[in-house]
């Protein structure tokens, strides 16, 4: 199947080398390319209405017969044909306009029954649809793909139409669709009441239903899914399967530091830390994001985090995706907790300056080293690397991430993030990551409200910032 799925376009019937190319264009290279197009949207021109009862300005299905047909040149432009068809029902005619297509005359005869498809309009008294799409009834069972149907409307590369390009999907699907091998296994199926590979690619392209369109598009869309998150949990099982740091999560250093704080940690902080140390007091190595509001405290946790590690004789690194956001952690940790030497360091430091943290950091003479992307260099050696924590997550690359937890034995990572992720697409991107949420903000902290200006709109926005510096508060631009 894989050797067939592979098949260059250009070999399928009706592409060849030219048609290909522009095929190429759009990302559609080989048989499996051009079965994972799918269509953009549908119309539904399965029902048919009596011509008497047809609606001026919409689009509509009719079955009709062909009461006779002409041909003339536009007095308008010269070589300009217009083919026009006389068709009628038991409740009436209509008209049939295509301009400058002569060879489709060849299509119709009188008396021949047609399926027509197309925007109704009205002349005079006279009902007309231009150009509608058609099939002419042969009797022969040849299925319809235009008219009669629920019918697939793609986006088109260069030197296709809507009718052609139906065909081509229609003859691949047919060639190869036996062959196809299904991804997914049958108890998978069964369990979620999913369809197998061949219906779904037929149903998504050529809906028996739009209910089976639906069903098509979440077998597919759960096949995405499911394969996207198997490597993660395989990579999660295998960091799991890794020996770890089994940190001590109690310890003196830790109470005096919650004693300390100027304010009471609410039941959400608390809850988290309680998975913070479930994770940090086994031997395997903690994976856990934290996903809060801007407000909510993910700092003060990350920094009792950071303690547990401390307090058990290792180093932690955290990282920030912004100097000044580095420097903002670095002065309110050095300002709550005394007991442990805190570091900072950040690309704009001298080579003087980075060699005489690099030298504190290896000795261990640094408990909680705090900077930017100047933690990722390759020089830079920790004496005993416990923790590693990393704000704003998404703002790093995969590799980037990667390299801070390979600096130590294994140490145990806490990811954080103030990017509000739905928790069922959370579970779903971050399938080899244990998933904490501080659900509320500490008590006299205002609701914070986010609204959207357009460029055009800027001296509104700028009004507003003003409004509230003249009441006394504060506001910042970020460029």
């Amino acid at each position: 199947m894989r050797k067939l799925l592979d098949t260059l376009v250009q070999y399928l019937k009706g592409i060849g080398p030219k048609r290909a190319k522009y095929l190429n264009k759009i990302g559609v290279n080989n048989v499996e390319d051009l079965l994972y197009y799918f269509p953009r949207r549908y119309e539904d021109r399965s029902k048919f209405l009596s011509i008497s009862g047809l609606k001026e300005g919409e689009f509509q299905t009719i079955k009709a017969r062909v009461l006779a047909k002409g041909q003339r040149q536009s007095w308008k432009r010269r070589r300009f044909s217009i083919l026009e068809l006389a068709v009628g029902d038991d409740t009436g005619k209509i008209f049939c306009v295509w301009f400058n297509q002569p060879f489709l005359s060849d299509y119709f005869k009188t008396g021949s029954i047609l399926i027509l498809y197309g925007k109704v309009e009205c002349y005079g008294a006279r009902l007309q649809m231009n150009s509608p799409e058609f099939e002419v009834i042969t009797g022969d069972g040849d299925e319809s793909l235009n008219t009669a149907r629920i019918v697939p409307i793609y986006t088109l590369a260069q030197g296709f139409s809507q009718r052609s390009f139906r065909q081509i999907i229609k003859h691949t699907l047919d060639e190869y669709l036996p062959a196809a091998n299904d991804t997914l296994p049958y108890d998978i199926r069964n369990r979620n009441n999913l369809l197998n590979l061949a219906k779904s690619l037929m149903n998504i392209h050529f809906p028996e239903t739009l209910a089976m369109q639906k069903d098509s598009y979440r077998r597919l869309a759960f096949e995405e899914f499911f394969l996207f998150q198997v490597p993660m949990a395989l990579r999660k099982l295998k960091k799991k399967d890794r020996p770890g740091i089994e940190h001590k999560t109690e310890g003196g250093l830790l109470d005096r530091f919650i004693a300390r704080l100027p304010f009471k940690l609410t039941d959400s902080q608390n809850k988290v830390i309680q998975e913070i140390k479930l994770d940090m007091g086994r031997m395997q190595s903690m994976q856990r994001l934290l996903q809060g509001d801007v407000g909510s405290g993910k700092t003060v946790v990350a920094t009792i985090a950071s303690i547990i590690a401390i307090q058990g004789g290792y180093q932690v690194s955290f990282i920030a995706p912004t100097e000044i956001l580095a420097k903002q952690h670095f002065e309110k940790i050095r300002a709550q907790e005394k007991e442990i030497k805190v570091g900072l360091l950040t690309s704009s430091f001298t080579k003087k300056e980075k060699d005489k943290i690099y030298k504190e950091i290896k000795e261990g003479n640094i408990n909680l080293i705090i900077g930017t992307h100047a933690l990722l260099e390759e020089r830079l050696e920790f004496k005993n690397l416990g923790l590693v924590v990393i704000d704003e997550q998404h703002k790093f690359g995969v590799a980037q991430r990667a390299l801070l937890p390979g600096k130590g034995p294994n140490p145990d990572v806490l990811i954080m993030t103030a990017t509000p992720i739905p928790r069922t697409l959370a579970i779903t991107l971050y399938a080899d990551l244990d998933i904490s949420v501080i659900s509320e903000l500490p008590p006299g902290r205002a609701q914070i409200m986010t609204r959207h200006f357009a460029y055009n709109k800027i001296s509104e926005a700028y009004c507003l910032a003003k409004k509230e510096l003249l009441k006394g508060h504060q506001a910042y631009i970020i460029y």
